[in-house]
């Protein structure tokens, strides 16, 4: 290859590396533009749910206990068509909260801990991509492909910053259920007087709405990166076949 040719593409040490980072990268992406679209739809399960909860107490007239056998339905609280549903068992009289609600509000921190930690993860690495992305900029050889792969690490950034908001919904959705106490009596306190539960549900529910909503977001910002990898990657191999 001409020396000044040399001197306008990367050497092939460097062109290797850029080559691993993108395949490990793009693999990466591929789950990452599916997974949070699976969480979005259970989000919105467990959204639905609350709604369905925060319906029938918005309504419904307090009764006082049905029956003196522990583990009866509770006929006032519990929506209908909610177990079949999701999956949440009755109400039950001489309970306390459902294990089902205990698990949901569970499931939903997890889901909050894992979202924040990932996005501050994805943040931390797509600063470390910003830097080796500009250092290529010495190469005219690659000028062509610096669009393509900044726009990839904008987008993965992007796609950090919501994740880090999703988790922060889901902390202050979990803080208003909290607010809630979800054993019959003092729900049948709440129906015959202010009726505050179903205001805090329906709170709860939008943020889990909103939640799902950029969950969908940022895997559409990263599935749109699928075809700028396959530029950039094809890039890459012409440049190293040429380096024999």
């Amino acid at each position: 290859m001409p020396e000044d040719e040399t001197r306008r593409t990367p050497p092939d040490p460097l062109l290797r590396v850029i080559d691993n980072l993108a395949r490990f990268h793009r693999e990466h992406e591929e789950y990452y533009s599916q997974a949070p679209l699976r969480q979005a739809a259970e989000l919105q399960a467990r959204s639905r749910a609350l709604k369905s909860l925060a319906d029938r107490w918005s309504e419904a007239e307090a009764g006082g206990r049905t029956s003196t056998i522990g583990f009866a339905g509770t006929e006032d609280l519990n929506a209908p068509g909610l177990v079949a549903e999701s999956g949440i068992l009755s109400f039950m009289e001489g309970e306390d909260e459902p294990a089902e609600l205990l698990r949901l509000k569970r499931e939903v921190g997890t889901i909050a801990d894992d979202t924040e930690q990932g996005g501050a993860w994805l943040a931390r690495v797509m600063e470390q991509a910003w830097e080796i992305a500009g250092s290529l900029a010495a190469y005219p050889a690659l000028a062509d492909l610096l669009g393509e792969r900044h726009r990839i690490i904008a987008d993965d950034w992007q796609s950090a910053g919501l994740q880090t908001l999703v988790a922060r919904l889901l902390r202050r959705a979990l803080d208003l259920l909290a607010r809630v106490d979800f054993s019959p009596a003092a729900l049948r306190a709440d129906l015959a007087g202010e009726r505050e539960a179903p205001r805090y549900l329906y709170a709860a529910s939008e943020l889990f709405d909103r939640a799902a909503d950029l969950m969908a977001e940022s895997a559409i910002l990263v599935h749109g990166n699928e075809r700028r990898w396959r530029v950039f990657r094809a890039r890459i191999r012409e440049l190293r076949s040429e380096h024999g």
